[in-house]
């Protein structure tokens, strides 16, 4: 079972629809926030057990949008050829950068890291 403490919000948003996702990707390009996007499922394990990763990454990195996309209820991982879960997907400027495929911490936070370089209003 998840628990968080009392106040704290989360900052990584659940996108529960097309439209939804569309949203994210136009504010963040707007605000020239790269995204990090977890597709997920709530079979994959692996999958799951990232949740608290993404957290720590989102409280970290404050000028990026991390978004989680479950494969299942949101029909945009096919324009991304996301085939496997986890998948996360990096985008800058609305268009993707890189992919992780796999609940690979360490090579997710060389990544991560290296975006956040590449737009230095956000290195921690």
């Amino acid at each position: 079972m998840e628990v968080q403490e009392q106040g704290t919000k989360s900052r990584v948003v659940k996108v529960d629809s097309k439209e939804s996702w569309d949203f994210h990707v136009n504010q963040a390009t707007l605000q020239g926030c790269p995204i990090v996007a977890h597709f997920t499922a709530v079979w994959c394990i692996p999958s799951v057990a990232m949740k608290p990763f993404m957290e720590e990454l989102a409280s970290m990195y404050h000028n990026m949008y991390f978004l989680t996309v479950d494969v299942d209820e949101v029909k945009v991982a096919r324009k991304y050829e996301v085939k496997a879960m986890p998948t996360f997907l990096l985008l800058k400027g609305g268009v993707p950068v890189d992919k992780i495929v796999g609940a690979n911490p360490d090579e997710m936070k060389k990544r991560i890291h290296g975006l956040a370089q590449s737009n230095p209003t956000d290195i921690p």
